[in-house]
């Protein structure tokens, strides 16, 4: 059975928010963290501390949950955060993830 993510990454606290969805969040925070699309919104801010996730069974949830939340003002978005991480700890930070796999594909 898969999994759907619909995750807030950021660059410190209080700072850029990006809102994504993903049905492999391990795989996509190396992504944000290594800069694989150096182009992107969160290359170009440093957007690569994971601080909110939701997880869904459907994509077609998560997907609907991510416009919703794109929808959203900074101060709900944040109030959502602080609710479930009030000190906005980085929650991949202890993640064993192998970033060499990632950069050599």
């Amino acid at each position: 059975m898969s999994h759907w993510y619909v995750y807030i990454m950021t660059n410190k606290p209080n700072g850029f928010l990006y809102i994504g969805v993903t049905g492999n969040i391990v795989e996509r925070v190396k992504e944000h963290k290594i800069k694989a699309y150096p182009k992107s919104f969160t290359a170009k801010y440093n957007c690569d501390k994971l601080i909110y996730f939701e997880e869904f069974q459907k994509r077609i949830d998560a997907e609907k949950r991510e416009r919703q939340f794109k929808k959203w003002k900074r101060d709900w978005k944040i109030k959502l955060i602080e609710e479930m991480n009030p000190s906005w700890s980085y929650i991949s930070i202890n993640w064993n993830l192998n970033y060499n796999k990632l950069r050599n594909e």
